[in-house]
């Protein structure tokens, strides 16, 4: 096995959204990329087309994160084709749409366990498989990606909160004892998208979009793409910072 001279990153979730924008950026920068999915193959194929349409290598897994044999299977495969990893992106996320977090009849304990497994168990399984190849690069990341929700306790549900606050303290747990491997996350806000379209229904989508563009500070609400750049600025660019949490929101956290 030769070790690749590219950087190699893995990116959980990475058929759509912001999985798929950062795997493509990434790959335009000259990353080999893993992308993992759960049910999406045919999604990740096309991803991982986009990418070696680019000049690099890249592959698509079926991997479900809350299964600790299929994170240990990913990173063995992007180890067996490249001999190295740089990076881990933990995008890989789910959530129940329960808006009204004071209705707490809309989630029970097994709603709350399958987001947990997914959100928080899945990324600490992928961090721990990773952590002994990632620790031989010369600029080891993980980057969880994270949300305003485990910030200021809203969001699609009283369920996905928690877990993206337990997400965000496991970054800085994991940041505070995991170096050399520097640990962040990033925290957007409203993700402009298909999948936020689909959990509001189009009416309160449309009208939650215009709200933030009215009244956020940048006057606008955050795209896959921006998020994207965001990830990589953090990777690549910010070799002093560990530990952090960053909003990615426009300012909206100003205006609530």
């Amino acid at each position: 096995m030769d070790k690749s001279n590219n950087p190699v990153a893995i990116i959980t979730g990475g058929s759509r959204g912001v999985g798929k924008a950062t795997a493509i950026l990434l790959a335009s920068k000259g990353w080999n990329i893993t992308v993992t999915c759960t049910s999406s193959i045919d999604d990740a194929e096309e991803v991982v087309k986009i990418c070696q349409n680019l000049g690099v290598e890249a592959q698509a897994v079926a991997a479900d994160v809350s299964d600790n044999r299929a994170c240990l299977d990913t990173v063995d495969q992007t180890i067996k084709k490249w001999g190295r990893l740089d990076c881990l992106i933990n995008n890989a996320g789910t959530t129940k749409f329960a808006f009204n977090h004071g209705d707490l009849d809309a989630l029970d304990g097994d709603d709350f366990l399958h987001i947990y497994k997914v959100n928080v168990v899945g990324p600490f399984q992928m961090v721990k498989a990773c952590r002994q190849y990632l620790i031989h690069s010369d600029n080891p990341n993980v980057i969880n990606v994270s949300s305003i929700a485990g910030i200021r306790g809203i969001g699609s549900s009283l369920a996905y909160a928690s877990s993206k606050g337990a997400l965000n303290t496991m970054t800085k747990s994991m940041a505070r004892n995991l170096g050399p491997i520097r640990v962040n996350a990033v925290c957007p806000g409203f993700i402009q998208g298909e999948w936020l379209r689909k959990g509001l229904g189009s009416d309160a989508y449309d009208a939650a979009l215009a709200h933030i563009e009215k009244t956020t500070p940048l006057g606008l609400a955050v795209t896959v793409d921006q998020v994207a750049e965001s990830i990589y600025n953090l990777m690549a660019l910010s070799k002093i910072v560990t530990g952090e949490t960053i909003l990615l929101d426009g300012g909206f956290h100003l205006t609530v």
